[in-house]
């Protein structure tokens, strides 16, 4: 199994340029990839099944030195997930994901408050619907994805 983990785009913003994903789809179509995980925004971006490969374009943080910072509020780089995805073993294929909504606050990670895993399931599923991938917030406040997209997005 072949995981990827890139530096890369920019801070404070949603969109994934082109040349992100056409090299995100080259890392699994040429290389095989099971998962790329990108980081750098210091928030969560959208996220992506390609070809039943997981694509991470943006992860955020679980530790930084942003708190405090004014002016960037409304990315809520306070909030983070911690992912967990279930990968066949045969093939690398992507077989789930679920993710576990987190605060930090104060360099500690705390798990976040409904609301707050309600404000990530709504974002992740504005940005990573033109990826065809959605969330839902089940009652134990975990991100379930899907592919394609859940018929109503829904919160439990």
């Amino acid at each position: 199994m072949v995981i990827v983990s890139i530096h890369w785009g920019g801070n404070w913003g949603y969109e994934i340029p082109d040349e992100q994903i056409r090299f995100a789809h080259e890392l699994i179509d040429r290389a095989g990839v099971c998962i790329v995980h990108g980081h750098s925004a210091h928030h969560v971006k959208a996220f992506e099944n390609y070809n039943n490969r997981l694509a991470l374009y943006g992860c955020g943080d679980f530790l930084n030195d942003y708190e405090g910072i004014e002016g960037y509020d409304s990315f809520r780089n306070d909030l983070s997930l911690m992912y967990f995805a279930d990968i066949d073993a045969k093939n690398g294929d992507l077989v789930a994901l679920e993710m576990v909504p987190l605060q930090i606050r104060r360099f500690r990670l705390k798990q976040a408050t409904r609301k707050d895993a309600e404000w990530l399931a709504q974002m992740l599923n504005r940005e990573s619907a033109p990826f065809g991938a959605g969330v839902r917030l089940d009652r134990n406040g975990t991100l379930i994805a899907s592919w394609p997209v859940f018929p109503d997005s829904r919160v439990d």
